[in-house]
């Protein structure tokens, strides 16, 4: 479960360094996951906006298929998305 806390905590550290490793580092109990915005299916909104990235919800990671989700409560981890611009 993430909690409305948590998810600030965590946008607050993914600011300082985005990638999916520091990330477990600093919550272990998370699953992260990254890749780039154009990765993600355009039927998923992000949970959150921050400089050059948004993030996802993941369902499932305690043994189930993963899945996003917009449950903070069902939520096991995040999926970092680089924000890719258009050309």
């Amino acid at each position: 479960m993430i909690t409305p806390e948590l998810l600030t905590q965590l946008a607050a550290a993914a600011q300082i360094d985005p990638l999916a490793s520091a990330m477990r580092q600093l919550f272990p109990e998370l699953h992260f996951s990254e890749c780039s915005t154009d990765d993600v299916s355009p039927c998923h909104q992000p949970v959150l906006g921050i400089d050059g990235y948004d993030l996802y919800l993941i369902a499932g990671a305690s043994g189930h298929c993963l899945s996003l989700t917009s449950d903070l409560a069902s939520a096991t981890g995040v999926l970092l998305a680089t924000r890719v611009d258009d050309e």
